[in-house]
């Protein structure tokens, strides 16, 4: 008996793919200013802004008095903003709800009416 060696004549090929990670973080749908695009949030938001907060509040999931409770809009603000994979940090955050704070409201209000 005689033992005869296997000869390959193929090689197994190596496949590799090449995966890109990439960071796309858009931006508001609209500027904190632009209350003129939506005059239902506006108007609600300029004289009632505590119903708009309830229903800002609701549609994020969370209890109508949340609001109500100091920081709150700013917590959910940034959480919005991470959501919707919103460009901006906490900082930015604050200036707005500190400086504009009906205004961020009804950035928030339109935000989610976006989506």
């Amino acid at each position: 008996m005689s033992f005869q060696p296997e000869v390959i004549t193929s090689q197994q090929q190596v496949s590799i793919t090449n995966y890109t990670v990439t960071n796309n973080q858009g931006s508001w749908s609209t500027n904190v200013c632009d209350c003129c695009d939506d005059m239902g949030i506006c108007l609600c938001g300029g004289f009632v802004p505590c119903i708009l907060a309830c229903r800002v509040a609701e549609d994020y999931g969370e209890c109508c008095l949340l609001p109500y409770l100091p920081g709150t809009l700013l917590a959910m603000r940034t959480g919005m903003r991470e959501k919707y994979n919103i460009q901006g940090s906490i900082c930015d955050d604050w200036v707005v709800m500190f400086c504009l704070p009906q205004c961020g409201l009804c950035q928030m209000a339109r935000e989610q009416k976006r989506h």
